[in-house]
């Protein structure tokens, strides 16, 4: 068996099709049209990446936005009093505060200074509480993005074993509420998981999200399994030569996997596709 790619940069085309005609269709109905602000800290080169990639996402699907650029040496308190100018903005629906943040910056208090309603990266503690509690306002993107293709390939969850290596409240733990939402019985794996290979031959389902390169081999998965590679690795090998690796050893596993996320194009396009369609979302519930 050889799996058969998840393509995201597929997925994420379909996706921004539908946004970009319910952004038309907001327009006509609202006479304004949605508006994105990214908050960026610092000249980490690959956050001013991912930010121009956003940027230019909003632009193919009609969203405005905005990109507010704080010097690394900013204070969390003149971070805070950007955020809440832009919580005060009516022009401006969604807010994402780019991570990570330096290292001198209380992360928590800065996202917990945008307002939930403009929360467009789900992470507010207000919004992660209501996703928990089975009532979800703005979910992140992330796991919005890996419930999107592992759907796209198994669209019925119910009794499937999810096994997720990783807890992060950015990933891990939201995604195992939203998996559990479509009634798979799901196992939260972490670095500290006794026999993690047995626990993850378990899983029907297999999503990585632990931020260690190749952690997962062939070994670790059940023949036909679905396998979502969340992690994103920038190295270099032995030649002097930059490369991306994933969570998952993709020439191993690929073996034995039914479907397989690459890194990159799978959970990275998805990602930023659907924070476009919180952006849209917040907008109409605003």
């Amino acid at each position: 068996m050889v799996a058969k790619l998840i393509d995201g940069h597929v997925q994420a085309l379909l996706l921004y099709r539908e946004i970009a005609a319910q952004v038309e269709n907001f327009k006509a109905a609202k006479g304004y049209t949605p508006g994105l602000a990214v908050v960026l800290v610092g000249d980490n080169p690959s956050s001013q990446i991912y930010v121009e990639n956003k940027r230019k996402a909003c632009a193919q699907v009609g969203i405005t936005s905005q990109v507010h650029h704080l010097p690394k040496t900013a204070s969390q308190e003149e971070i805070i009093r950007k955020i809440n100018t832009l919580n005060a903005d009516e022009a401006i629906h969604g807010i994402l505060i780019q991570l990570p943040l330096p290292e001198s910056i209380d992360g928590l208090s800065v996202i917990s200074a945008v307002a939930p309603h403009k929360d467009v990266d789900g992470l507010h503690p207000l919004n992660l509480g209501l996703l928990f509690m089975g009532r979800p306002n703005l979910i992140p993107c992330t796991p919005l993005a890996c419930r999107h293709l592992i759907k796209s390939v198994l669209p019925s969850l119910k009794g499937k074993c999810a096994v997720i290596v990783g807890r992060s409240f950015l990933v891990g733990r939201p995604l195992g509420v939203l998996l559990s939402f479509e009634n798979a019985t799901v196992v939260q794996a972490h670095s500290h998981t006794a026999n993690l290979v047995e626990e993850c031959r378990r899983a029907d389902i297999l999503v990585v999200a632990a931020g260690s390169p190749r952690l997962i081999t062939k070994e670790h998965v059940k023949q036909g399994a679905v396998v979502i590679d969340v992690g994103i690795t920038r190295g270099t090998d032995s030649k002097g030569s930059k490369h991306i690796m994933g969570d998952v050893d993709f020439e191993e596993v690929q073996e034995v996997a039914s479907y397989l996320t690459p890194v990159p194009g799978g959970v990275g396009p998805m990602t930023i596709a659907y924070l476009l369609q919180n952006t849209l979302t917040a907008a109409q519930k605003s």
